[in-house]
């Protein structure tokens, strides 16, 4: 995982949730993480495959950038997978 990577997990763990993560630095960083991201899901769903979890997230639009609502649920999914900033 490198700085960004690092940075961006600081982020969605950070408290009080913050808005405003971009959704593809959160995809780079569940990939780094070893995560599956699962496109072409109808509309603009994406599913996530990491450590034996699965969800599916909206992927933000017309922005490029996360609501504090879809951060909180990263952050509880990223949690039941056991992954914490260090």
């Amino acid at each position: 995982m490198n700085k960004k990577n690092r940075k961006t997990l600081e982020a969605i763990f950070k408290k009080p949730t913050q808005a405003g993560i971009k959704w593809l630095d959160v995809e780079t960083l569940i990939i780094a993480l070893g995560g599956e991201i699962e496109k072409g899901r109808s509309g603009s769903r994406v599913g996530i495959h990491m450590h034996g979890k699965v969800t599916v997230f909206h992927k933000p639009h017309p922005g490029k950038e996360m609501d504090k609502g879809a951060v909180k649920n990263m952050r509880d999914f990223l949690e039941i997978c056991e992954v914490k900033p260090c």
